[in-house]
């Protein structure tokens, strides 16, 4: 039996400061659920591919495992930046100042950095959990499934494609990247970093 990903409708925030409904709603139900749609698709397909013929050139195989982990990052990610966003304006947590000011020296640094990598890349700005070190760190994805750290939990994600935001600001990402800043659910990344620092007792 197929294994099937069900789609977190009351992850969709709403009345957002900077970000209208309606670029939720185009966000949310045709790329959030796009996502989860073609996956299911995928691990439909996947029992059925002839694994004999497989080839790093093309093959069946080849491509449904690569569209694999296109749309389940896509999915997964945009569950977690739908879930960062609140209504009304949250206080950063001191746990995650301390958090932040260790590994990019202040909290302001750490928000430039997030900010500039969020315009470098084309898809992702992720705040992770770096299991390997301890540490925290800013990374940008172009596409889902690239430029990711193994053995690092997400702690903050922010989507930078210009699906988030055309519909409000059009080319200019900068004032999008101010909005998303004012709607971030910092006791939901709290939690997160709490729970990624006890991983990491665990893992070293």
């Amino acid at each position: 039996m197929a294994e099937n990903w069900k789609e977190k409708d009351q992850l969709k925030p709403k009345d957002l400061d900077g970000i209208s409904n309606q670029q939720v709603d185009y966000h949310f139900e045709t790329h959030y659920k796009g996502y989860v749609k073609k996956l299911n698709e995928i691990w439909e397909k996947l029992p059925a591919s002839d694994r004999s013929k497989a080839n790093q050139n093309y093959s069946e195989f080849r491509e449904l495992k690569l569209e694999e982990t296109f749309n389940y990052d896509g999915a997964l990610l945009h569950e977690i930046y739908f879930g960062n966003l609140q209504n009304g304006h949250s206080t950063v947590p001191e746990s995650v100042k301390k958090a932040v000011a260790r590994d990019f020296e202040s909290y302001e640094k750490w928000v430039e950095d997030f900010k500039a990598t969020g315009i470098a890349f084309r898809g992702w700005s992720l705040l992770v959990f770096d299991l390997n070190t301890g540490k925290l760190r800013n990374i940008g994805a172009d596409v889902h499934n690239t430029n990711g750290i193994w053995n690092a939990i997400v702690l903050l994600a922010l989507d930078v494609y210009e699906h988030a935001y055309y519909t409000d600001y059009g080319p200019k990402r900068a004032g999008y990247l101010d909005a998303f800043m004012k709607n971030v659910n910092w006791k939901l990344v709290e939690e997160r970093l709490s729970k990624a620092e006890k991983a990491y007792q665990a893992f070293k």
